[in-house]
């Protein structure tokens, strides 16, 4: 039965979990979690706010699950979750604690791309194995000093790989906008990038 539910989509797992069978959701939430998770963990950059986040994101999909529009895809729909519910996490945080970044370590001169290609190469992308990567680390506190819109465009669409039109419904905004977001987002972090090594030069 297992490598049945394994075998299905999304909007047939629903239907079951819909009608009783709770190994359906179960599925669901095993086939995304790491995805969402990562995604969570690259946004958010606080393990606290993860951890309520991502729990926040299945239970909000449990309760929702009736209203989901068989016709187009789960991912998307349950990244809009994810999305707005870390957004509404981060702003609370942010109105009682400043954010506190740690000092970059050191760190091999690579280029954007490549260091995209680096992060992206593996598709179960797990947290664990970034967080070994001193480029990683830069990564991450280059993305976690960024504005909260550009960190989310880039997060979307380099570390989840969703496409313009995906981006757009997960954000609720114009695919113009996602292109013109996400553009801005790339020059910032290249931007960013550079002047960390510019830094590192001066000391």
């Amino acid at each position: 039965m297992i490598q049945d539910l394994r075998e299905m989509s999304d909007a047939q797992l629903l239907n079951l979990y819909s009608e009783g069978q709770e190994s359906a959701f179960h599925e669901i939430v095993n086939r995304y979690k790491n995805g969402l998770y990562t995604f969570l963990r690259q946004f958010l950059n606080r393990q606290d706010l993860v951890e309520d986040v991502f729990q926040e994101t299945f239970m909000q999909l449990f309760t929702s699950r009736e209203s989901f529009d068989q016709n187009r895809p789960l991912r998307p729909w349950l990244f809009t979750i994810a999305a707005n519910k870390a957004k509404d996490a981060l702003r609370k945080w942010q109105r009682t604690s400043a954010v506190s970044i740690g000092s970059i370590a050191d760190s091999q001169d690579i280029s954007f791309d490549d260091m995209l290609n680096t992060i992206t190469s593996d598709n179960t992308f797990p947290f664990e194995e970034l967080e070994k990567s001193e480029t990683s680390l830069r990564v991450s506190h280059i993305l976690a000093e960024m504005p909260e819109n550009l960190r989310e465009i880039i997060t979307l669409a380099y570390f989840n790989k969703f496409s313009y039109k995906q981006m757009a419904e997960i954000l609720s905004i114009p695919i113009g906008t996602v292109k013109s977001r996400l553009h801005t987002a790339v020059g910032r972090f290249a931007k960013d990038w550079k002047t960390s090594f510019g830094n590192e030069d001066d000391k």
